[in-house]
């Protein structure tokens, strides 16, 4: 395992990501999740990353690094639960991290993360909590995650900011496009999450895959419509890549995130200890300059070819009647908002109570939905037409 070192640690370039545990992607065996964790200390990780929403993974981690503590690093999230609104003012965070600190089983957070913007406290009050935890000696540095560059701007001018988490993966890349120059600027650490496009760059899927319920990718966009098929596209290109070097396709597409300016670690997600193993192995060697260019150029050509198709698919839905089942049509409108961001054809704060709205309908989608759902379809052509609408 290699490492990289920022703000004065020294990180494993691959670390682990608890958000399985959650139940995100289906339920996992909480014990065989344990050996795994040990299995990549034992393999040379020292970075672990979890968060308060993840139902049982701060104490699942707490429980396994207890004997090696002070050998790792464990970063944790603060500032939204399920169904809450996020909430990073200074009596929360002080409550949240002493409870992260009890469930963690340690006295202290080597990096404690904003988890999502909570527009309603001021910057200001946030950054004063999280420096008076760090006085307190209960967290040690503080990054950032899920923000908008200006709203990042405004934490990074006021405080003494360590990181900053982005989704990164070869399907998924405009993120690191707009924050690499805020983070150099402010000399932020990327830590990239979801690196193999959540399974989708594994080359695990060739037909569109059936997931379990509950498993949040039969909401993904990138399992959907022309995402999933430019996502096939780019596995394929990666895994011809790879195959030069021996490596398997998600080997490849960890290579490249590790590959990309500012990263300081590529969060990976295993369940189990031969899903690690693949993993890990995508440290210590590189793709060259002039394979790393050539991909670039292939990830350019093809998303230009592929926002013209979403652009056409979001007029559609917006237009066009909504599908008669309610589920069907629920994941059609996130899909609307999630590509009317992606494509910059809606600023975040305006898309945002409308998503809550949507959200708030999802445990009781029925025949009966139909008339809210037709609503916020409204609002949401509103919202993106006709100032931002391509012509169909």
């Amino acid at each position: 395992m290699l490492y990289r070192t920022h703000g004065g640690l020294d990180i494993s370039e691959i670390g682990i990501g608890c958000y399985a545990l959650s139940g995100a992607y289906g339920q996992k065996d909480p014990e065989a999740f344990k050996a795994m964790l040990r299995r990549a200390y034992e393999l040379g990780v020292n970075f672990f990353d979890t968060a308060d929403a993840y139902g049982d993974a701060e104490a699942i981690l707490g429980e396994v690094v207890k004997p090696f503590r002070e050998e790792v690093l464990i970063a944790t999230k603060v500032g939204v639960k399920e169904n809450t609104k996020p909430n990073l003012s200074a009596e929360y965070l002080q409550s949240s991290c002493e409870e992260s600190l009890r469930r963690l089983d340690t006295e202290y957070i080597d990096l404690y993360q904003i988890h999502f913007d909570d527009p309603e406290t001021p910057v200001e009050d946030t950054i004063a909590a999280l420096e008076e935890l760090k006085e307190q000696g209960k967290i040690r540095h503080y990054g950032l995650g899920h923000l908008s560059p200006s709203r990042a701007k405004e934490y990074s001018e006021l405080g003494n900011v360590f990181s900053m988490l982005l989704e990164l993966n070869a399907v998924a890349w405009d993120s690191h496009h707009d924050l690499l120059p805020l983070c150099k600027e402010y000399d932020l650490g990327m830590i990239a999450f979801s690196v193999t496009g959540r399974g989708l760059l594994t080359g695990k899927f060739q037909e569109v895959p059936t997931f379990e319920a509950g498993d949040i990718r039969n909401l993904d966009t990138l399992f959907q419509r022309e995402r999933y098929q430019y996502g096939l596209q780019v596995m394929k290109k990666l895994s011809e890549m790879g195959k030069r070097y021996g490596k398997t396709p998600a080997q490849a597409a960890i290579a490249w995130v590790l590959a990309q300016e500012g990263v300081i670690c590529a969060l990976t997600g295993p369940s189990t200890i031969p899903h690690l193993e693949e993993n890990l192995q995508a440290s210590g060697w590189r793709f060259t300059s002039a394979e790393l260019d050539e991909f670039s150029q292939f990830l350019v050509e093809k998303e230009e070819k592929y926002n013209r198709l979403a652009e056409d698919n979001l007029v559609a839905i917006l237009t066009d009647p909504l599908p008669a089942d309610p589920r069907t049509a629920f994941r059609d409108l996130v899909y609307v908002m999630e590509t009317a961001l992606r494509l910059s054809m809606v600023e975040e704060s305006e898309v945002l109570p409308t998503f809550f709205e949507l959200y708030d309908l999802r445990k009781t989608l029925d025949q009966k939905s139909g008339s809210s759902l037709d609503a916020i379809q409204a609002e949401l052509r509103e919202m993106i037409s006709p100032r931002n609408l391509p012509p169909r």
